[in-house]
């Protein structure tokens, strides 16, 4: 496959050249609160890369299921070990949602998680799947745990979380999003993601919480650290793109790229 490099535009992102600080260990209640569901083989022999997709916050629909994906994932690409993470937003939570919070406790619970998976599978490359609010998790993982992640598919991204923010807020007045104290925008953590990392990032062209253009800009950052990225806007498509023939595509194509070695 070829990766496109993008030419970034006139874009103030001096925020882009700094890597992100280091990961304090998540506590265990943090990390007891992601829950994994498997597909594929599992033997030593027989796994031949690993995808973890995390979801989005709050409810998931059939389009979204991130369960949905691993699985047709898992049939699509023989020898891939798929795990779906997901981590239930806690009832009576203040800052629920994707206006929750992009913290270092929450993004080291599931980089703990795919750690212990590289452990055990030590020899083959890893992809992780974000969608919506998991997309900007997997984006600042990628950033505070660089040596977790050979390649990132992110869908409908919120990958510049304060314009986000502002966006939703005028898209749904009266709602605030306002973030947790020590909350990370993808920006903020793009400078520490390996040079060697391959990206993809598809949005829906009619998406009216996560525009282009939040995906756009995050996708620039990565181009300017000279970062191999894939970006596409889908025709016509809405928000909820994971379960979307384009995103399984995408990555089956960025699985077949890694174990080539390309």
């Amino acid at each position: 496959m070829r990766w496109h490099r993008l030419l970034p535009l006139a874009l103030g992102l001096a925020l882009a050249s700094c890597a992100g600080g280091g990961v304090r260990p998540a506590s265990d209640s943090a990390t007891a609160t992601v829950r994994e569901q498997a597909f594929g083989p599992n033997g030593r022999r027989s796994v031949k890369a690993l995808v973890y997709v995390l979801h989005r916050d709050g409810a998931t629909s059939d389009a979204t299921d991130p369960h949905r994906f691993a699985r047709a994932l898992a049939a699509a690409a023989p020898g891939a070990r798929v795990m779906a993470l997901t981590q239930p937003v806690a009832e009576g939570d203040a800052d629920k949602g994707m206006s929750r919070g992009f913290t270092r406790e929450r993004i080291t619970a599931f980089a703990d998680r795919i750690e212990a998976g590289r452990k055990r599978y030590p020899d083959v490359p890893t992809v992780v799947v974000g969608d919506g609010g998991g997309a900007a998790l997997v984006a600042d993982l990628a950033g505070l745990r660089p040596k977790l992640i050979d390649g990132m598919v992110l869908a409908a991204c919120p990958c510049m979380l304060p314009e986000w923010r502002k966006h939703m807020e005028k898209w749904m007045p009266g709602t605030s999003f306002k973030p947790a104290p020590d909350s990370l925008d993808p920006l903020m953590t793009v400078g520490g993601v390996r040079p060697q990392t391959k990206a993809a990032l598809l949005v829906g062209s009619e998406d009216p919480i996560t525009p282009p253009k939040f995906s756009r800009g995050y996708a620039e950052a990565l181009a300017l650290r000279g970062i191999a990225t894939d970006f596409r806007v889908l025709p016509g498509k809405g928000n909820e793109i994971l379960n979307d023939p384009e995103v399984l595509s995408a990555t089956t194509r960025m699985l077949a790229s890694l174990q080539a070695g390309q």
